[in-house]
């Protein structure tokens, strides 16, 4: 099957419906909550991404099936003068894993990165999350050096 990658359109309905979809897919699975996306949560979200101006994303689709979604923020990096793409959300359907639909969703975004000169994607990876891991190094990630935590200071 072909696999093609799409930006995600905000603006087109079934576009803000898939990226609920999947992302209650991720929600649902063990290394996101492992409960379903609570009610009235959805549209929430669509209407956050709308507003936020960084935000930017993308869907793998094979065939009419919506397999993959990344949703991404763009940053700046101040030490190369140059903008970058942080990868906040990556998920694969359950019903496309272990068909390189991840793969070729980081590969995507990597080359549109090279093609719009951004310096470079960041993402996150629980610690705990190997599959994950395992798939970042496929495509080239690696963990920073020196070594970076992510820490966080929640306000709500």
């Amino acid at each position: 099957m072909n696999k093609k990658l799409i930006q995600v359109d905000l603006q087109n309905p079934l576009h803000c419906a898939q990226v609920v979809h999947l992302l209650n897919d991720y929600m649902e699975d063990e290394m996101g909550i492992s409960e379903p996306m609570p009610d009235g949560l959805g549209p929430k979200i669509i209407e956050g991404l709308k507003r936020h101006t960084a935000y930017m994303g993308f869907f793998v689709c094979i065939g009419d099936n919506f397999a993959g979604l990344a949703n991404c923020n763009l940053n700046f990096s101040t030490w190369r003068a140059s903008p970058l793409i942080n990868i906040h959300d990556l998920i694969v359907s359950p019903d496309f894993r272990q068909q390189g639909v991840g793969l070729f969703l980081l590969k995507g975004i990597e080359n549109y990165a090279i093609e719009n000169g951004y310096c470079r994607i960041n993402l996150e990876v629980r610690h705990d999350n190997f599959k994950a891991q395992n798939l970042y190094r496929k495509a080239g990630f690696k963990e920073c050096e020196p070594n970076n935590f992510f820490w966080e200071n929640k306000l709500k």
